[in-house]
């Protein structure tokens, strides 16, 4: 019986605690203004796009951006017979910030790392390449939106 009314009184306190996830979303709030790109053009683009329709207008931080990203594709396995059988790509962004109101430039930089396998067909290859791509790319999206979001409610 003294179990049960313990087990009572912790789930009690533990469900009352007023914890409230935070919705991303909300916390979104500036409005880039300008984006200077400089790297792989394919990566910028899909990125840039991304965050101009994640930023909206009628916010009050109006902020420049600018991105550099840079793509290595390395060989990671080899096989017996000195065969490539799957490649590493590392994407590594430096994104500078400054906002329009104020003077200091916020820097900070986001790397990811992927693998993906050969295949028998060149075409096939260059799919499993291009998935890979666009997966590291959407990390980085994430990552970046999370780290403007966090710095820009910190000032």
């Amino acid at each position: 019986m003294k179990n049960i009314l313990i087990l009572i009184v912790v789930v009690y306190s533990l469900s009352a605690c007023g914890f409230k996830i935070v919705n991303q979303k909300e916390l979104q709030n500036f409005n880039i203004v300008k984006i200077e790109t400089s790297g792989d053009k394919r990566i910028n683009f899909i990125i840039t796009n991304k965050l101009q329709a994640s930023s909206t207008s009628n916010n009050k931080q109006k902020i420049f951006l600018k991105l550099i990203t840079n793509k290595i594709k390395s060989i990671k396995e080899k096989n017996i017979k000195n065969e490539i059988t799957k490649y590493e790509i590392n994407i590594s962004s430096d994104i500078e910030f400054k906002i329009v109101d104020k003077l200091k430039v916020y820097k900070f930089r986001v790397d990811v790392t992927g693998s993906y396998n050969v295949s028998n067909q060149y075409s096939q290859t260059l799919n499993n390449e291009k998935q890979l791509i666009k997966t590291l790319t959407e990390k980085i999206l994430n990552q970046i939106l999370e780290d403007l979001t966090s710095k820009l409610n910190d000032l």
